[in-house]
């Protein structure tokens, strides 16, 4: 593999992917090949593990690549071809919130769906899940990839596999939003305590077997997470926001 040319640290993992995705598309790595592994990823391109994993990630949301439990990561066959979404569409503040609208409006009922037919180790995941986010604050990082295996969990714990797939679809067009969002979190001490309170209020909720509570506590959190963005001035208050009165 060709070295990865230095770029500034918050866009390392953005060069690296679209390397990785450069490559698999040239036929470099072909359907079936496995993924060099994350240490070896990150000694090839002396980028950290962190830069990896996010970078990865990109490329598996564009569908390039599919996890084999227990074996890593290996390129996936080509997608049949059908709806895409713009990239340029989350360029804007604007956008951005339309995305946590979008979001609310999936993963509310997936949180219901997931209240109703989780199972005991599918519960254990989600667990396990919240604590990868709280270990990756602790280090100082966003967590962004770990809050998308969490939400991906979720929606593995509906049983209904086009929430998994619909979730892999549009992370490639969530990722710039949810930077801006995990971002501007960061910035309180009190931000990521909310978030962490509503994170574990959906999994708690999943877990009594609670669908309405559940489906309360996502929509709370994407509520929550507008808010957060117009407090801490990324978004103006009611700036291109009107809200139908009637509909």
């Amino acid at each position: 593999m060709e070295p990865l040319t230095l770029a500034p640290v918050e866009r390392l993992s953005d060069r690296l992917a679209a390397l990785l995705a450069q490559q698999i598309e040239a036929g470099r790595m072909r359907p079936g090949d496995r993924l060099p592994t994350e240490a070896q990823l990150a000694s090839e391109h002396g980028v950290s593990r962190s830069v990896v994993r996010e970078a990865v990630h990109q490329v598996r949301s564009q569908g390039l690549l599919v996890s084999r439990q227990g074996s890593g990561m290996f390129v996936a066959a080509p997608p049949p071809r059908g709806l895409t979404f713009d990239p340029k569409v989350l360029e804007s503040v604007e956008a951005v919130l339309q995305v946590l609208e979008l979001r609310r409006v999936i993963e509310g009922e997936m949180s219901a769906l997931a209240a109703t037919r989780a199972t005991r180790a599918e519960i254990a995941a989600l667990k396990r899940a919240l604590k990868a986010i709280d270990t990756a604050n602790e280090k100082g990082e966003l967590g962004l990839t770990e809050d998308f295996e969490l939400h991906r969990a979720i929606g593995a714990a509906t049983h209904n596999p086009q929430f998994v797939r619909l979730l892999a679809f549009i992370e490639q067009y969530l990722l710039d939003g949810m930077r801006v969002t995990k971002s501007n979190e960061a910035r309180r001490e009190e931000w990521v305590e909310q978030v962490r309170g509503e994170h574990r209020a959906i999994v708690d909720a999943i877990a009594a077997r609670d669908p309405e509570g559940a489906r309360r506590a996502a929509i709370r959190h994407h509520q929550r997470g507008e808010q957060r963005l117009k407090e801490g001035g990324v978004a103006a208050e009611g700036k291109s926001r009107r809200r139908a009165s009637a509909g």
